[in-house]
């Protein structure tokens, strides 16, 4: 870990090209477009595509290794989780001759649109004000709109025990406009400027070296899900924090969590996990059965993957179990 305060990191000192780390797991169907819209979302800035596939059983590898001749590939020959994934591409950057300079961490259905790869990374290192808690930039974050053109809200709050309430009681887009009710945060003006988060969704995320040298590999505890939250609040404890940048911008064709049971689960029981880690046992409880609340009175509404993620917050076995495919 670096010695000095992240406030004295000289951005000037930084070189190399951006490494691209896409996870990918039988990604065959979202890999060739991903790949065809690299150049445009990084014009203006020198790139280098990693790509760490989680034992894919279709023609994922093929496919990149067919379109994308120059990428590097490493296959780790399981379904490691995504933060192994992570952690196998940074190290394959690291060992490539001159290093990397920053890291783009890209889901494989992520769409970037022109430059905004060049205006992630030209954000980082830059230094916040009191008002933003000091330190510097050290996660950039862009605006995300689904297929439709729908901006989805991709900053969050650290969990809370209040917030958890709010969202059981009121619903989390409702209390998102409440601070203290709610990790979503939905007010538009927060998505129209430079907003400091204290995490933000992981779909495209653009870190400085200095960051990953101070807050080090990512966790793989978690297998899938909770693993961007814990990273970005372990770069705010060190000073490095997670910030929109407004002006760059990317679709996200997004995924199955809101309706797959089993992904649902994971989900919430990794929210439980990482705040364990964060406060004591009475806390912890207590943000349990909050979340508990709010999965059942969703169940209670017919949504299968909130009965399914009560069932599991029930049980203490659950919680103690390690994550995994």
């Amino acid at each position: 870990m670096p010695s000095r305060h992240p406030a004295a990191q000289d951005r000037s000192q930084a070189a190399g090209p951006v490494a691209v780390l896409v996870v990918t797991w039988n990604s065959a169907r979202v890999i060739p477009e991903f790949l065809a819209s690299l150049p445009e979302g990084m014009a203006g800035t020198d790139w280098h595509l990693v790509v760490a596939d989680n034992d894919s059983a279709d023609d994922t590898v093929d496919l990149i290794r067919s379109l994308a001749p120059d990428a590097t590939v490493v296959q780790t020959g399981r379904n490691a989780g995504y933060a192994a994934g992570v952690n196998t591409a940074l190290a394959a950057a690291a060992g490539r001759p001159g290093g990397f300079r920053a890291a783009l961490v890209c889901n494989p259905d992520i769409r970037m649109r022109r430059g905004a790869a060049k205006l992630l990374v030209d954000a980082l290192g830059a230094p916040l004000d009191g008002r933003d808690g000091g330190g510097r930039v050290g996660i950039s974050v862009p605006l995300l709109y689904e297929e439709d053109g729908t901006l989805t809200h991709s900053l969050r709050r650290e969990s809370r025990v209040t917030r958890a309430l709010g969202e059981a009681v009121i619903g989390n887009r409702r209390a998102g406009r409440f601070p203290l009710w709610s990790e979503l945060v939905t007010d538009p003006s927060a998505y129209a400027r430079a907003t400091v988060a204290d995490w933000a969704t992981g779909a495209l995320m653009a870190i400085s070296r200095e960051c990953l040298d101070a807050c080090g590999a990512w966790d793989e505890s978690f297998f899938l899900y909770s693993e961007e939250t814990e990273y970005c609040l372990r770069a705010g404890d060190r000073g490095y924090a997670t910030r929109l940048e407004p002006a760059a911008s990317a679709v996200h064709l997004g995924g199955d969590s809101q309706v797959s049971p089993r992904l649902w689960t994971l989900l919430t029981l990794n929210r439980v996990r990482l705040y364990g880690r964060r406060h004591g046992a009475a806390a912890t409880a207590a943000f349990r059965a909050a979340v508990l609340l709010r999965e059942t009175s969703r169940a209670a509404l017919g949504r299968p993957a909130s009965l399914a993620a009560a069932r599991a917050l029930a049980s203490p076995s659950a919680l103690r179990a390690t994550p995994g495919p």
